[in-house]
C-alpha cells in the first residue's frame, strides 16, 4: 500500500530515462505489492525526450516526480531520490524491472529478522523468457561479476542495482553512489564498500523480479549465444570497474592485482581489436581505461585513503566471495568473442 511519504517504511526509487514503454509495468508492479506497511514511490526523470514525464504526471499523481533538466546519469539520479526520500529502507529499482508481488514483503521480513544493516537482493529473471539470470553475483579477482544460481548461497559479492534493498542509514554511511562514475559499476562499488565496512551483502532465494536486460542502458546481454554490448557501455564499465578495484581492494591485493589487471586489459583489447579489425575498440575502451586511472589519480588516492581508513573486514574475509579463475575466460569459451557495437 502507499501512504503519505512522511509515513513511509520503504522508499522505492526508480531512475527513468526515455522509459515510457517500461515505466507503467514497473510502477504497477510496486502498486500491486502484498505489503501492509507504507511505501512511497519516487521517480527521477533524467531529461527524457519521450513523453515519460507527462505520462507519469497523468497516470500516477501520487508518485514523487523529480525532473532533471539535463541528463545526469544513474548515480546522480539515485542520489537525488534517496536524498528526497523518507523511508526507513530504500529499494533502488530500474525502470525496466518488474517486482514479484511478494518482493517488498520478502525484503522487509528479512531485514527485520537480521536486526542489523545489510544490502539485500532477490532472484533476477529475464523478462523475455522468465529464465533465472542470477541470485546475486560473486567475483573473480579482476572484479568480473559471476552470476550466482545457488539458492543455498546467501552471502554474495554484489546485488545488481536494478533491484537493490538497503537501510537508509547504511546508504548514508557509505555516502551513496560516486557521482563521477556517471552510470555502471556503481552497484559493485556500493556492495564492496558495505562489505569493507563490515556489513553483509545477501541474496535471498525467494521472490524475485523480472528484468528487461539492456533496455535502459543497452547491451550487456547474450543474443544468439553471443555476448553483445555497446562501445559506449564498455568504455564506462571497464573504467568504473577499475576505479572500484582501486578504491576498495585492500592494499596487499591491490599492489599485486592492479598491474596484472591493466596488462591483461590491454592484451584483451589488442586481441579483440585485431580480430574485429576495429582499432577504436582498443583506443576508446581499453587504452582510455588505463589513461583514466592517471587522469583521476588524485581523486582516486584521496577517496581510497578515506575508504580504507574505515575498513573493518580482513583481507581474507573480503575475498571470501571471490574465485580465482578469470571469469572472462569462461565467457570466451561459452560465447566466443564479444560483439561490440
Amino acid at each position: 500500500m502507499t501512504e503519505h511519504k512522511k509515513a513511509a517504511t520503504c522508499s522505492i526509487c526508480i531512475a527513468n530515462y526515455n522509459g515510457i514503454n517500461l515505466i507503467d509495468a514497473c510502477i504497477q508492479s510496486v502498486l500491486k505489492q502484498d505489503f501492509e506497511e507504507c511505501i512511497e514511490i519516487i521517480v527521477h526523470d533524467d531529461a527524457s525526450t519521450d513523453e515519460s514525464v507527462a505520462y507519469i504526471k497523468k497516470h500516477y499523481p501520487s508518485v514523487v516526480l523529480i525532473i532533471s533538466e539535463t541528463n545526469v546519469g544513474f548515480c546522480v539520479s539515485n542520489n537525488r531520490m534517496v536524498e528526497a526520500s523518507h523511508g526507513q529502507y530504500i529499494l533502488l529499482l530500474n525502470n525496466d524491472a518488474e517486482l514479484f508481488p511478494d518482493a517488498i514483503k520478502t525484503f522487509y521480513e528479512k531485514a527485520q529478522k537480521l536486526g542489523q544493516p545489510a544490502i539485500l537482493g532477490i532472484p533476477q529473471f529475464d523478462a523475455a523468457n522468465n529464465r533465472l539470470i542470477d541470485i546475486g553475483s560473486t567475483f573473480d579477482l579482476f572484479l568480473n561479476p559471476i552470476p550466482n544460481i545457488n539458492k543455498d548461497r546467501e552471502e554474495v559479492g554484489m546485488i545488481i542495482g536494478a533491484c537493490l534493498w538497503l537501510p537508509r542509514p547504511l546508504w548514508d554511511e557509505i555516502g551513496g553512489f560516486p557521482e563521477w562514475f556517471g552510470s555502471l559499476a556503481e552497484d559493485m562499488y556500493l556492495c564492496l564498500l558495505a562489505r569493507l565496512y563490515g556489513y553483509q551483502v545477501l541474496a535471498l532465494p525467494t521472490s524475485g523480479f523480472r528484468h528487461w536486460v539492456g533496455k535502459s542502458l543497452g547491451g550487456g546481454k547474450v543474443i544468439n549465444n553471443r555476448l553483445s554490448s555497446k562501445l559506449s557501455r564498455r568504455i564506462v564499465s571497464e573504467r568504473n570497474k577499475t576505479f572500484t578495484m582501486i578504491l576498495t581492494y585492500p592494499t596487499p591485493a591491490l599492489q599485486l592485482l592492479l598491474p596484472l589487471h591493466l596488462v591483461l586489459l590491454l592484451l584483451e583489447g589488442a586481441a579483440i581489436a585485431c580480430i574485429k579489425l576495429r582499432w577504436v575498440i582498443f583506443t576508446d575502451v581499453y587504452w582510455s581505461c588505463v589513461v583514466s586511472q592517471w587522469q583521476c589519480a588524485t581523486r582516486l588516492r584521496k577517496t581510497r585513503e578515506n575508504i580504507q581508513g574505515k575498513r573493518k573486514i580482513s583481507v581474507k574475509g573480503f575475498f571470501d566471495v571471490f574465485q580465482k579463475f578469470p571469469h572472462k575466460i569462461s565467457l570466451l569459451w561459452k560465447h566466443g568473442i564479444p560483439q561490440i557495437n
